[in-house]
């Protein structure tokens, strides 16, 4: 017979049949007749039975190849037991498994270089020991990656001094929250990235061995993959909802830099209005201290009544009072700027005059009304959110189906059987059917639907609000600068009076006094009304960029 036609097996089974004598298998004749008659060899079981059959001793080998079973060619001349032993058997199957077992290693060891390749490592991020903030000196803005357009189309330059639009720039680009809250954004980013990621399949390998071993038997195994329908139906709409979210933080971002570049105006107006009234209130204290001063010594000589003094020494304190009021308030505009801008504290900013905020036109204001949700970043952010909540809401209702996972299977039983398949896991939506989610999300959406037109309603009440308000700071402006030419001419007159030593100092400190009173009203008014015109151009979203409803449309994401 040929040897090399005997039954495929296993390399370690067949070398142990030929070798091991107490484990020998006998095989009757009817099943070696149809085993020797199995053509279904491989080139590579072939080989190695040539390489177990060249290893045998010559003297065997000739009988081994005319032998009728291939046990015979084990035996001594002239006896009925195979020769051979453990040892024997360890001495034949020497190094025949070693090229495969180096074949496995090399896979093995290129799929895990396969994959290690594609793994983030770990990168340490230490956090910082001492204040981080940079002086002005050593900050830069790049104006092209400012969304405002109004800021967009300055050139940034503190060589020169700061006018308002250079505060806002700097404001935007630089402040502390505007980080944080960019950061949000690439969180958000990151969770888009990871909802668009198809699920990965999962492997199970099972290996049984006999226990005890019995002859004939061999190891068992159940490979199988499978994979999670669901997750691959809900895929679109975790994308979708992803990418709503990312709009909706993109939006609040957009918002913020709004509200941001907002303030730093307002900082920057209140900083050069008190700048600008500061003086006049120290030149007050120092006119009222004199006029006290005087007023007590003719007291003292009986030239007036003591209750003038009483008078004089209570506007003496109170413009005293007033000034250092408006030395507090002077600093702490100018800290919350320089915290507003992300500088050191105690940094002195080179302000400058120029680069006005544009003031809220009348003819303007009835179309931004009109378009007022297309034009409010705030309010586009929460219709974002809406619709990312409203795709929650179909998932979660989606969801009370039941869970599908399907997966093949390849088996081998101990006896050598072979088998292929597949398997089916679903959940049984009898108790759950996710109810809880559903209740969740629907009372979820209900809240930010109210919320949105909360806040629809009350962008349209604060905009009437301050108009209103607008119109009464315009009037009481006119009123203070109609008044302020006549008590200007009548302070200069007075002072000419004075030099001349026409008057006294308390008829020059009265007429002085009423002209800085006034000034000061006019002052605050102006600063007041320029702080609600910048209030009221970013609540009608007057300088929101032109595609920003463009940019931020909800769209259906499906691949």
């Amino acid at each position: 017979m040929d040897v090399f036609a005997v039954r495929q097996r296993s390399l370690p089974r067949f070398a142990h049949t030929l070798c091991c004598p107490g484990c020998a298998v006998s095989t009757p004749p009817a099943q070696s007749e149809k085993r020797d008659a199995n053509p279904r060899l491989t080139f590579r079981r072939q080989t190695a039975y040539r390489v177990i059959l060249e290893r045998l001793d010559t003297a065997y080998t000739p009988r081994c190849i005319g032998a009728p079973h291939l046990s015979d060619c084990l035996r001594q001349p002239g006896s009925t037991t195979p020769r051979g032993s453990g040892a024997a058997y360890a001495q034949i199957t020497q190094g025949i498994a070693l090229p495969r077992i180096q074949h496995l290693v090399a896979i093995s060891a290129g799929i895990a270089m396969t994959v290690l390749a594609g793994c983030a490592s770990y990168r340490a991020m230490p956090l910082p020991t001492a204040p981080t903030a940079q002086p002005l000196s050593r900050v830069s803005v790049d104006p092209s990656k400012l969304r405002l357009p109004a800021l967009a189309s300055r050139r940034f330059d503190p060589a020169d001094g700061l006018d308002m639009t250079e505060v806002a720039m700097l404001a935007v680009a630089n402040n502390p929250d505007l980080r944080l809250a960019r950061d949000d954004l690439g969180i958000a980013r990151a969770q888009a990235f990871a909802a668009g990621l198809l699920p990965d399949p999962q492997l199970g390998i099972a290996n049984d061995y006999p226990s005890p071993s019995q002859p004939g038997a061999t190891r068992a195994f159940n490979y199988g993959v499978s994979m999670d329908i669901m997750a691959l139906a809900m895929r679109p709409y975790a994308k979708q909802a992803a990418n709503a979210n990312v709009a909706k933080i993109d939006l609040g971002l957009l918002w913020q830099e709004f509200q941001t570049a907002a303030q730093a105006r307002r900082l920057f107006v209140k900083v050069r209005a008190q700048d600008a009234v500061l003086p006049l209130l120290y030149q007050a204290r120092e006119l009222t201290g004199r006029r006290y001063a005087v007023l007590r010594q003719a007291v003292e000589r009986g030239n007036v009544a003591a209750d003038t003094v009483t008078s004089a020494l209570t506007a003496a304190q109170d413009a005293r009072k007033q000034y250092a009021d408006a030395q507090h308030a002077t600093l702490q505009a100018h800290e919350d700027l320089n915290a507003l801008l992300g500088l050191p504290a105690g940094s002195t900013l080179p302000l400058v005059d120029g680069g006005s905020a544009p003031r809220a036109q009348a003819d303007a204001t009835p179309d931004a009304l009109d378009h007022l949700p297309e034009r409010r970043a705030d309010l586009l952010a929460l219709a974002q959110g809406y619709a990312a909540e409203d795709v929650q809401y179909r998932t979660a209702i989606l969801k009370q189906f039941p869970s599908l996972t399907v997966g093949f299977v390849r088996a081998r039983d101990t006896s050598s059987l072979y088998t292929t398949g597949f398997q089916i896991n679903l959940t049984l939506p009898i108790f759950n059917r996710n109810r809880g989610n559903i209740a969740i999300e629907t009372a979820t959406r209900q809240r930010l639907h109210d919320e949105y037109e909360n806040r629809l309603n009350q962008a349209y009440a604060d905009i009437k609000r301050l108009q209103a308000d607008r119109s009464i700071l315009v009037d009481q402006l006119n009123g203070a600068e109609a008044a302020l030419p006549a008590l200007t001419q009548l302070s200069d007159a007075a002072q000419h009076a004075l030099d001349a030593h026409d008057i006294t100092l308390v008829s020059y400190t009265d007429d002085r006094m009423a002209w800085i009173a006034k000034a000061v009203e006019v002052a605050t008014l102006r600063e007041a009304l320029a702080e609600q015109d910048i209030t009221l151009d970013t609540l009608l979203g007057i300088t929101a960029p032109a595609d920003l409803l463009t940019l931020h449309t909800p769209a259906s994401h499906h691949d």
